[in-house]
């Protein structure tokens, strides 16, 4: 201490060396051999090296989506006409989706119409107003339609599987499909269509329950709850890829052939 005459003499010689914050209450000497870690005790368990237990499936989940699907299949089978039905559906919660929908869009068109299109899911257009098909897609639809000799004012029943807007325009899930379906076999029981169209992958997998993409389903007659169906490609994907509108357009006239003959 003899070259510090004082403890501030001291620390003016510290803060002169750029040492102007305290880390720690005690020093530490960074210059010491670190100490080994303790050994571990005998009969101690470890998981190092251990594979971690697979992760159990989450049975409530899936329990109450079940529960979920029973419950809209029991208020469908319930409905005896068209209007009731409409009222349950627009009752029922839709799995979460009616919360964030402007409306509930079932159908537009001319019910007990011998042909019955059945898309995916509305979009903001269709939320908006409450039909299904209204926006550009449906306006390409109406075209398609005219072309084979109908129409919703006169011939054809128009709806989807899902009825609210799923959030951002996304594609609906396996469960909401799921969820929806009840009440599109009703609607298909009730309207009794002599043939289905299903615009798109979503209701031509949901319905069909098929592995199988759109492009390889289109073109083929399937059937559903009995009825003859041809799985088409949706107008959106017209308007993305106008080359496609060829296979479209001999779905239809498939179609026109199939309710020509049932004449």
């Amino acid at each position: 201490m003899d070259q510090f005459p004082s403890p501030l003499a001291a620390l003016a010689w510290l803060l002169e060396a750029g040492v102007d914050e305290a880390l720690d209450d005690r020093a530490v000497d960074r210059f010491a051999v670190p100490q080994p870690p303790p050994a571990k005790l005998a009969g101690t368990p470890s998981t190092v090296g251990r594979p971690m237990p697979p992760p159990q499936p989450v049975r409530a989940t899936v329990s109450v989506e079940a529960a979920m699907i029973d419950a809209a299949r029991q208020l469908a089978d319930s409905c005896a006409d068209l209007a009731a039905l409409e009222r349950a559906i627009r009752a029922f919660d839709g799995g979460g989706l009616k919360a964030g929908a402007l409306n509930t869009v079932i159908a537009d068109g001319i019910a007990g119409a011998p042909l019955m299109v059945i898309g995916e899911a509305p979009g903001a257009e269709e939320d908006a107003k409450g039909l299904p098909f209204v926006g550009r897609a449906g306006q390409l639809l109406d075209r398609m339609l005219a072309a084979i000799g109908y129409s919703r004012t006169t011939n054809a029943y128009i709806t989807n599987v899902i009825y609210w807007r799923p959030p951002g325009n996304r594609k609906p899930t396996v469960a909401e499909t799921a969820l929806c379906r009840p009440f599109v076999e009703r609607l298909i029981s009730l309207c009794e269509p002599r043939v289905i169209l299903l615009l798109g992958g979503t209701p031509s997998t949901a319905l069909l329950d098929s592995k199988v993409g759109i492009t390889r389903l289109r073109g083929q007659w399937h059937s559903f709850l009995g009825r003859p169906v041809m799985p088409s490609l949706h107008p959106a994907y017209l308007l993305r890829n106008p080359a496609a509108k060829a296979d479209s357009w001999r779905d239809l006239l498939a179609l026109q052939a199939r309710l020509t003959a049932d004449d």
